[in-house]
């Protein structure tokens, strides 16, 4: 009877290890990437759209230039400035189950744009290289189109930072890339943030 109780024993600490592994695997995974993300705080790298549609024309021939402008230990703030416009600013975010990613838009004189903090969560753990963050409710009210909507951020250290749209079961995909091996002079502060 002991040995059959000390047999039942080891075998539910067994599968307790178990199940706690992929825990500690995928909070390991987004704990890199957050690394990455904050190694790359301060400095600014120009961009190159790799994937588009006519949608993106306004991206064509300007520089994409993005901004790892403000970090603590809880968010990054990363504006993201093509040619003369600085309306755009991504910000990430860690949350209890994960990370969160919001598009802070502005106009020129530092008013909120009508369509403005859109974006979603992590579903999954990722990896220590890219997160994908889906659409959330707010998104799907304030862009019913952006519903399907899934967000890559990738950080491959010393190679290259990636930004990504696409939207599931439609043919819309967007991504432009960083190279990470040269930086750039930081441009002025985003519309609505002070320098």
């Amino acid at each position: 009877m002991r040995i059959r109780a000390m047999l039942i024993l080891c075998c539910a600490v067994l599968a307790a290890c178990r199940a706690s592994a992929p825990a500690r695997t995928a909070a390991e995974g987004q704990d890199a990437f957050w690394a990455s993300l904050q190694s790359l705080c301060g400095r600014a790298f120009q961009g190159t759209l790799t994937q588009g549609s006519a949608a993106d024309s306004s991206f064509t021939g300007k520089a994409l230039v993005m901004h790892v402008r403000q970090c603590s230990p809880a968010e990054v703030r990363i504006p993201f400035h093509v040619g003369e416009d600085r309306s755009r600013t991504w910000i990430i975010t860690r949350t209890e189950g994960g990370l969160r990613l919001k598009h802070d838009h502005r106009h020129a004189d530092g008013s909120e744009d009508r369509v403005t903090q859109y974006g979603g969560d992590t579903r999954g753990p990722g990896t220590s290289a890219a997160q994908e963050f889906y659409a959330d409710a707010h998104t799907a009210t304030l862009i019913p189109a952006a519903v399907t909507n899934v967000w890559t951020v990738e950080v491959v250290p010393g190679s290259r930072f990636g930004y990504a749209l696409r939207r599931e079961g439609t043919d819309r995909r967007f991504r432009v890339e960083f190279d990470l091996t040269r930086p750039v002079t930081p441009p002025p502060a985003p519309w609505g943030y002070s320098d």
